[in-house]
This record gives structure tokens, C-alpha cells and sequence, in this order.
């Protein structure tokens, strides 16, 4: 049988010593098919920020494997988790944190260098509704468009894997289900990986598969039978 895409073991992470020690997560199993838009739940402190940055090679696990495409990632050394980030990987964070001195489409230009893979810059533009906007720097256009800048500044390396950290969390409602319409519109163009943290339940709808931590373990993982299109989605 073929390894899924993002194969998960045994993950296990703690913080602090003696009386202070915090089990975050507590031997995490995840399987997920490549092109699947994954949605994990959990209320605050449940692990899933700390989740995402390990899958996201930003922090180490204590013992467990992350294996992405056929490589073990908690075991690689720090020059080639640089490489796993720069190749493999896109993240998009709540805070768009954009450079506020480049235009929209520089932005997003700082990250196709990094990639020898890069998607075409207009093509990508047009597809996020921002090619009217390239030339605007980011305090010139709406909240909704600069998250599609961030989506856009992820996307442009051509990850296999696009990570979202309550992508929504900073947007009125119209606007957050433009940007999870958007994303499902990245998911069957280019057939990435998506994984979305998120608090809000609704969105589990539009996901092929659902998890959901409590207490650092894995206390939801099923497929979603009928998947609705995100612009269904109602909270």
C-alpha cells in the first residue's frame, strides 16, 4: 500500500520541566492523501497551532515522525529543514505580516525566488483577484486582499503542502468565506495539500477529512462524506 502524502506517527510534544511540564500533544496518529483539504479543530490550548508548526518544520517534536512526501522531516537537520521549507511548503498565517515598502505583487515576487518551480506571476494574480491591484502597496487595499496576498506570497513557490493558521480569524464574514472559497479554488487548481487550523465548525464542511485535537490527543478523525462548497458554509 502506498504511503499517504502527510504521514504522522507517534507524534509527541511537551514544554516545561518538574512541576511546569505540558503535554501538548500525546502520540498523534494523521494520514493524509495528497490534494486532501484537511480542517483541524480544537478549542484554544488543545495543541493545534503547536501541531502546525511541527508539520511546518518551525519546531521539533520530542519523538514521533512527520513524513511528508516520503521524507521524515523531525529528523532532518536544520539546513535541510530550510530546504523542506523553501521546496515543499506554504504557510499562511492569521497576520498577514506582508512587507508594507513592496507592492502586492513584489510581495509576492519575494517568494517565487525561492522556489525553481515558481507558478506564473499573472496567471496567480488573476486567480486571486488581485492582477487590478498588483502595483498597490498593502495599506491601500482591504484586509480580504491582503490575505489573498499572503495566500498568493504561499502559493507562488508551488508547495506541495499549504499550512493556514486561522486564515479567517482577522475577517468579517463575507470575506472569510471568499478566502476559504479561495482556497478550495487553490486545492483543485493545483491539487496542493491544504491543512486549516481553525476554531469555527462551520468550516469543517468544505473539508475532505476533519480532526480534532482535545488535551493533546486526536479526538477526531473522519472523512467527510459530502463535502460542501465553502460558499455554502453558513455561522
Amino acid at each position: 500500500m502506498a504511503q499517504a502524502y502527510l504521514d504522522i506517527r507517534n507524534l509527541k510534544k511537551h514544554y516545561g520541566e518538574g512541576e511546569a511540564l505540558l503535554q501538548v500533544l500525546r502520540g498523534i496518529d494523521v494520514q493524509l492523501e495528497r490534494g486532501e483539504i484537511c480542517v483541524l479543530l480544537g478549542p484554544s490550548g488543545s495543541g493545534k497551532s503547536t501541531f502546525l508548526n511541527m508539520v511546518g518544520g518551525l519546531e521539533p517534536a520530542d519523538s514521533g515522525s512527520i513524513v511528508v512526501n516520503g521524507t521524515n522531516i523531525a529528523t532532518l537537520p536544520d539546513k535541510k529543514l530550510v530546504e523542506y521549507r523553501r521546496k515543499e511548503l506554504g504557510f499562511v498565517f492569521q497576520f498577514y505580516n506582508l512587507v508594507p515598502d513592496l507592492t502586492v505583487q513584489e510581495n509576492i515576487e519575494v517568494c517565487a525566488y525561492l522556489s525553481k518551480n515558481p507558478l506564473p506571476m499573472k496567471p496567480l494574480l488573476e486567480s486571486l483577484g488581485l492582477y487590478e491591484h498588483r502595483h498597490k502597496f498593502p495599506h491601500q487595499i482591504s484586509g480580504g486582499q491582503q490575505q489573498r496576498c499572503a495566500i498568493g506570497r504561499a502559493l507562488v513557490k508551488n508547495p506541495g503542502l499549504l499550512l493556514c493558521d486561522e486564515p479567517t480569524g482577522a475577517l468579517d464574514y463575507k470575506t472569510s468565506k471568499e478566502i476559504l472559497q479561495l482556497m478550495e479554488e487553490v486545492n483543485q487548481q493545483y491539487g496542493c495539500t491544504i491543512v486549516i487550523v481553525t476554531h469555527n465548525d462551520a468550516i469543517r464542511h468544505m473539508a475532505h477529512r476533519v480532526l480534532r485535537l482535545r488535551d493533546g490527543v486526536m479526538a477526531e478523525d473522519s472523512v467527510n462524506e459530502h463535502v460542501l462548497p465553502a460558499m455554502q458554509l453558513e455561522w
